[in-house]
């Protein structure tokens, strides 16, 4: 330590900063704009090819913006190229790509505003479900002409494959009794993969067999209101088929060089896959039951691509036609929705075919009131009510299929002839579900006169008035008619007695109060809704429904005064009791708050109302909360927080923070955002009284100086902890709080020793020595400006932190604490300065306290050799093989340290820093280009004023080269 004692070089920081400027440079811009186009002049090279000639260059200029990768192409489309010689792996992926371009292209005339069948799908199969058994038929079938010869004979194939199908229809059959709706989904499920096992080893009449024998399920109706379940689950089977076949035909029209185009014609199809195409045809035409081939045909629809132009057009009135030889109204009406599904998927522009379904629908409607369905019923002990919404999900998809940009006139007749039929409730019930909102809400009233005159024995009003509600919240009606609508709804919704029933209905219903009316409705609405949902607990069965009308009321108040100035939603809070449904509930509040409230608020109505919303959701928290929960919970709550501002009422300001932190102390980062605004607000005191400290205005900073000191210890996170000590700490040496201040830092110091070595990061254990460098440097930075106290000694603090440091249990193979050293070194060098680099206001530092006292000078001198003593010790632990490269790294950074802080004038300083040059290339570990750049930077310093000392030292630092 003493042959290399530490002086402080003197530093002019006012010249250092000047000297980093950046030079200003005059720049004449002229016509330059850095968003104007670049023009680009584009050089063409010509050259010919043939004996004797030379090459020619010509040169244009163009104003255009060229493409730079042009000019690299000679015409010739390398993709092109590549395709020619593609193998067939290449062309099936070529294929494949063009298949699915193809389909996005067939089904381009159909926009996003049409509702797909796959989002209906789920619907259907959770609505309609049944616990009665059900039974399916399996075929079993002979093992006739399984083991038979191959026959070259195209005629002989064609025959065999016919006395397959026939086996099949006259085959043993097994029946399967008694499943359960799980055990029958399962078996249609066997059913499908067994369809695709059998494509892919190329059992095509076996495939076949299984979608005829899916398809004749259809006509069972013997558990009827699983039915729409049923055919949900048969038409995927249907779909695959379809698919599978279309895929196998359109795979045969490609040859070794090509695929067929995307819009392709009959034309482009050869013979082989034209021949194939019309034998499925014909195979499909000897089914003998009408059921099971209409089905079949129906998937395969699309393949008649294949054969001719006018194939789909002629096949869609043919099918359309062979459904009314369908008896039962249900089965029937369902084959129209698949044949309409099928139709808009693979020719949406053919109208014709889905009015004609419609219209031939409306002539066999009254068979649904007929004796034979009737007869059914009672057979199956199914009441009409329940029977008739069996038909809505069929007739919804035709009617959403006629109805898509249909004109006015075609809606309007379409609606005038079910108008003239009897007993139209459901009918009724799907135009308005399946037309456009506009067309619907525009004749509202139209629409609930006829619901008045409908008989409500079949179909119950309620749900007319719910389908036309749903309208009325996607369009407006006309405003003349907006409170007789609400009011006709209403008299039918407040007279429900089933509790289900009603808040079906209500839920949708307030959507429409919300748009077109004020407060004074809404609260009406709720007060009717807890009317309804409170006898009985009812609301405890419709907590769904609930949650929808509150996320509606708040998506349209966004004026959170208006909203809880609504008399009866507080009340209505108070029906979510389960304890996870009014948390979730609590979270769209605040969410919609968080989003909209543009403006800080101390509306005590707002207050109280949200710290009650925030206070349920922070009670919810327990031990098993999952981490990510409490994250969500804590945001929605400071995003609360940061909304509430009491103007320059900072006492009442301080008082709510008192009052959050008693009833948020289980969420940590609520509490972490709590103290950062106290130290905000005890920043915004020292503001606006700019320096005008009463003793008011003192004992209100030293409270909020106190509520810090107080939480921090509560908070686990220990580098939380820390560097809310040194922030609280630094926010009250601001305000002139110097004990406190003092009182902050030695906390933090204590502390520093309970640092683990692993500490959780997003749920992984990390190692603590990086982030504890971070700190420990930031506060070392703070020390240069806390003036020492009287009591307490020369550098009172400083000293206490290297004594931890010192202490601390580093990791073996780490340099972090040397780093910590090197950092103080900084320190130490920055405070023998005349003049501190920075101060706070009103705070006399040390440098103003010793005005360059020799006494505080030597010990600053001392710590320093200290210091040195020690990296310099740590640098010699280092001599060993496996440490030669962090040995280099440190005295590299040892020696820039001594380069920017020490004078090396003296002789024995200057000395150490050649030694630490050499050191850092000896092993010829350290980069050469830094070490170049390093003795570049030496050799311009040198340059400076006062710096010519630097010349005599660049020249006793070589650089090593390296053989």
């Amino acid at each position: 330590m003493a042959a290399f004692p530490w002086h402080s070089r003197n530093r002019n920081y006012k010249a250092e900063f000047a000297s980093c400027r950046l030079e200003a440079v005059p720049l004449e811009f002229g016509d330059y704009h850095p968003l104007k186009p670049i023009t680009v002049t584009e050089s063409k090279t010509k050259k010919v090819s043939r004996k004797g000639s030379t090459s020619s260059t010509s040169s244009s200029s163009s104003s255009s913006v060229v493409d730079p990768l042009s000019s690299v192409l000679d015409g010739t489309d390398p993709l092109s190229m590549f395709a020619a010689s593609a193998d067939p792996a290449t062309l099936a992926a070529a294929m494949d790509s063009s298949r699915k371009k193809r389909d996005r292209d067939d089904n381009s005339i159909v926009g996003s505003d049409f509702e797909p069948w796959a989002s209906k799908r789920g619907e259907i199969l959770a609505r309609y479900t049944t616990t009665e058994k059900l039974s399916i038929n399996l075929f079993m079938g002979s093992e006739k002409g399984k083991a038979g010869t191959a026959t070259s004979a195209m005629s002989e194939k064609v025959r065999t494959r016919l006395e397959e199908l026939d086996d099949f229809e006259e085959g043993s059959q097994k029946e399967l009794l008694n499943l359960t709706q799980q055990d029958y989904v399962n078996r249609i499920e066997e059913l499908n993969q067994s369809l695709k096992d059998a494509w892919a080893s190329d059992q095509k009449v076996k495939a076949l067999k299984i979608v005829i024998q899916c398809s004749k399920l259809l006509s069972d109706t013997s558990v009827i209101q699983f039915y729409p379940s049923k055919f949900v689950l048969i038409t995927d089977i249907l779909d695959t088929f379809g698919k599978l076949v279309y895929e196998r035909i359109f795979s045969m029209c490609v040859d070794n060089r090509s695929v067929l185009p995307d819009h392709f014609s009959p034309e482009n199809v050869n013979d082989t896959a034209k021949e194939t195409c019309l034998n499925w045809f014909f195979k499909i035409a000897s089914i003998r039951e009408l059921i099971p081939r209409f089905y079949v045909e129906a998937s395969i629809l699309k393949c008649n691509k294949f054969l001719s132009k006018t194939g789909i057009s002629e096949c869609l009135p043919r099918l359309t036609c062979m459904v009314r030889g369908i008896g039962d109204p249900l089965v029937s009406v369902y084959a129209r929705a698949y044949l309409c599904r099928v139709g808009m998927e693979v020719a949406p522009h053919l109208k014709e075919s889905l009015n004609k379904n419609f219209f031939d629908f409306l002539l066999t409607f009254k068979q649904i009131h007929g004796d034979t369905v009737q007869n059914q019923l009672v057979l199956q002990g199914v009441e009409l009510p329940s029977y008739l919404p069996l038909y809505s999900p069929a007739m919804d998809w035709v009617f959403q299929c006629v109805s898509y940009h249909a004109p006015e006139a075609l809606l309007t007749e379409m609606m005038e002839r079910c108008k003239k039929l009897g007993n139209n409730a459901l009918l009724l019930n799907s135009v308005m579900s399946a037309f456009r909102a506009e067309f619907v809400a525009t004749r509202s009233m139209d629409f609930i006169g006829m619901i008045k005159e409908c008989d409500e024995s079949g179909f119950p009003k309620h749900l007319l008035f719910r389908s036309l509600g749903l309208n009325l919240a996607l369009a407006d009606p006309p405003e003349s008619d907006r409170l007789q609508i609400l009011n006709e709804a209403w008299k039918v919704i407040t007279k429900l007695k089933n509790p289900q029933d009603y808040i079906n209905c209500a839920e949708v219903w307030v959507e429409y109060t919300c748009r077109h009316f004020t407060k004074r409705e809404v609260n009406t609405v709720l007060a009717d809704v807890i009317k309804h949902m409170t006898p009985d607990r009812a609301f405890e069965d419709s907590y769904p429904q609930l949650q929808s009308i509150i996320k509606k009321v708040i998506a349209h108040f966004h004026d959170f005064s208006v909203l809880f100035s609504v008399e009866k939603f507080l009340p209505f809070l108070d029906m979510f009791q389960k304890e996870s449904v009014r948390v979730e509930v609590c979270k769209c509040i605040m969410e919609v708050f968080i989003k909209h409230q543009q403006e800080p608020t101390k509306d005590p109505v707002i207050l109280n109302a949200l710290l009650h919303v925030c206070k349920t959701m922070h009670d919810s928290v327990n031990a098993l909360t999952l981490e990510d929960e409490k994250r969500m919970l804590a945001y929605l709550i400071n995003g609360f927080i940061k909304m509430v501002s009491f103007g320059r009422d900072f006492e009442q300001q301080l008082s709510f923070y008192v009052e959050a932190r008693s009833m948020f102390c289980n969420l940590e980062p609520v509490l972490v955002q709590l103290i950062h605004s106290v130290n905000r607000l005890a920043m915004e005191t020292r503001k606006v009284m700019k320096g005008n400290h009463s003793r008011k205005t003192a004992a209100f900073v030293r409270a909020c100086v106190a509520y810090c000191f107080i939480t921090i210890p509560s908070l686990v996170g220990i580098f939380t902890r820390l560097n809310l000590y040194l922030h609280s700490g630094q926010v009250a040496l601001a305000n002139q709080c110097l004990s406190q201040a003092d009182a902050f830092f030695k906390a933090a110091i204590s502390l520093v020793p309970e640092v683990p070595k692993m500490i959780n990061i997003d749920g992984k254990m990390r190692p603590s020595e990086s982030f504890l460098l971070e700190f420990l440097c930031n506060f070392f930075s703070t020390l240069l400006i806390v003036p020492d106290h009287p009591e307490h000694g020369v550098l009172f603090l400083v000293r206490e932190l290297l004594n931890v440091v010192q202490d601390y249990t580093w990791e073996e193979n780490s340099d972090e604490k040397i780093r910590i050293y090197t950092c103080v070194l900084h320190l130490l060098s920055a405070m023998s300065q005349e003049t501190y680099l920075y101060h706070v206001d009103k705070v006399d530092s040390n440098d103003s306290l010793y005005g360059g006292d020799s006494k505080f000078l030597a010990e600053n001198n001392k710590l320093c050799e200290t210091v040195m003593a020690q990296i310099l010790e740590h640098l010699k632990t280092l001599a060993k093989d496996e440490a030669l490269k962090r040995q280099s790294s440190l005295g590299l950074s040892f020696f820039n340290s001594i380069l920017a802080h020490g004078d090396l004038r003296n002789n024995r300083l200057n000395q150490l820093s050649v030694n630490l040059w050499h050191l850092a290339q000896r092993h010829g570990c350290v980069d050469t280009r830094t070490m170049v750049k390093t003795l570049e930077y030496i050799k311009k310093q040198s340059k400076q004023p006062d710096m010519g000392h630097l010349t005599e030292l660049a020249l006793r630092l070589p650089l090593q080269t390296r053989t």
